[in-house]
């Protein structure tokens, strides 16, 4: 089962890296990892998704909440939190399936950032289910670049703040 962790740390050298050897030395593969700051200063959110079974990952969030730098380890529950991704595509288009390409875009509620000669350069946030959908209608016009930046998430607002989470601060 997959699961979908935001792990608070200061922001220190060496933080991202003894978390990802944590996993490596216990066999776990990250399928996701994204980085960045947060509202309060020196303070990163690392946003992880690992497949494992649910007594695995109590042990996982054990095993970070002990590393040095690590603040806060928080499940997101899928009801409970809002996830998403961005998706940069660059696919082929010749200037007579443009307007389809386009048209297709807007349904996902993508935009155009650049455009080329004999390419168009989209941008898509939303859940990963959605962007996988958005590229396999984009495939058949011939994909020539992709980058995902991996999910972040966030509790939602109106869920209860008794999210699993161990927690060295509030």
């Amino acid at each position: 089962m997959k699961h979908t962790l935001s792990v608070l740390v200061e922001d220190r050298p060496g933080a991202l890296a003894r978390i990802a050897t944590m996993f490596a030395r216990r066999g776990f593969n990250i399928d996701s990892l994204a980085v960045g700051p947060t509202e309060r200063r020196g303070v990163s959110c690392i946003t992880l998704r690992v497949d494992c079974e649910h007594h695995s990952l109590e042990q996982i969030e054990k095993q970070i909440h002990k590393l040095v730098n690590v603040l806060r380890v928080t499940e997101l529950a899928p009801d409970e939190a809002v996830e998403r991704e961005l998706l940069l595509l660059k696919v082929s288009a010749s200037p007579e399936r443009r307007a389809e390409l386009i048209t297709t875009a807007e349904a996902f509620k993508g935009r155009v950032v650049d455009l080329g000669p004999d390419a168009i350069l989209f941008e898509l946030t939303g859940t990963p289910e959605e962007l996988d959908s958005f590229q396999e209608l984009a495939r058949p016009h011939g994909i020539q670049e992709l980058v995902r930046t991996g999910r972040v998430g966030m509790a939602r607002a109106s869920a209860k703040r008794q999210a699993r989470r161990l927690s060295a601060i509030n």
